[in-house]
């Protein structure tokens, strides 16, 4: 169920995109919102302020972001069902999608308050159809997890799909998705997306190996990484005790180093390079 404009029992809630980078990417509807709204709920209001004032738009600003959603959603509820109109922004881009929002959202539908979507930037998008590889079908898989169990169990679960995958990253881990990505989805093509719509905008596309080359120096920046999908494989189905057999052979009777006998391994068998490290150390042992 749903309120129209003119319901006096109900406001409505404005999920309302902005600009990833470049402060012209807004929309002339996106501004008419949030000159109309009674308050806007912002992940960063200091962030929000710049874009506000760049526009001359003066409106109060409340915090909604990961620390507070809890406690400020019911409050951001109640103030809806009294009537008030609130516009829901992000730092940058849709809200929702690599924010809390969608729980407000969520919170709103379910207290009967009508939701509506006011479109535009959103980074996943412009990395994707920039990438020049296949914009449909994609999975878009937010933030890895930054370690642990819940990171390996990540990339292990998506080395199979045969769909584009996104992904967003930071700076600072650049450098350790790119290798797990390698290790475990192998060396696909890849375009990696820097600072979007900004001054020092930035696209690299390449191999994963190319991309941790080249971005191998200190990064900065916002990140998309768009990854090709698994390939089809028309090869026999491979055997565990068949690579295995062939690992302990290259390290028992040639004389392979741990290293050498995985990368044989690996090119040969397409597997993981993690997992055949760890059998050829335990070969070794022995």
């Amino acid at each position: 169920m749903s309120k129209t404009d003119e319901s006096p029992s109900s406001g409505i809630l404005y999920v309302v995109a902005t600009p990833i980078g470049n402060l012209a990417d807004i929309t002339l509807r996106a501004l008419d919102t949030l000159r109309s709204v009674h308050f806007i709920a912002a992940e960063d209001t200091r962030h929000t302020r710049k874009l506000l004032s760049h526009y001359d738009i003066h409106k109060p600003l409340v915090s909604y972001h990961a620390h507070n959603a809890e406690e400020r959603g019911p409050e951001l509820i109640d103030r809806l069902r009294q009537g008030e109109k609130i516009a829901l922004v992000t730092d940058a881009g849709t809200p929702a999608i690599s924010d809390p929002g969608g729980l407000l959202v969520t919170q709103a539908l379910e207290a009967e308050v009508e939701v509506t979507v006011i479109p535009g930037p959103a980074a996943l998008i412009a990395a994707l159809v920039v990438s020049g590889l296949s914009t449909h079908p994609f999975a878009f898989l937010g933030f890895p997890p930054s370690r642990g169990k819940g990171r390996r169990r990540f990339f292990t679960s998506y080395a199979a799909v045969p769909m584009t995958l996104i992904l967003y990253e930071s700076p600072q881990r650049l450098q350790r998705t790119l290798e797990d990505i390698l290790d475990s989805w192998g060396d696909r093509r890849i375009s990696v997306a820097r600072e979007l719509t900004k001054k020092h905008e930035e696209i690299f596309r390449g191999t994963v190996a190319e991309a941790l080359e080249y971005f191998s120096e200190n990064v900065r920046g916002e990140l998309v990484l768009v990854v090709q999908g698994a390939q089809e494989k028309n090869e026999p189905e491979v055997l565990e005790e068949d690579w295995k057999e062939e690992l302990g052979r290259l390290i028992s009777v040639t004389n392979l180093s741990v290293k050498e006998a995985t990368e044989k391994i690996y090119s040969q068998y397409h597997l993981s390079r993690r997992v055949v490290y760890q059998e050829a150390l335990k070969i070794k042992k022995t």
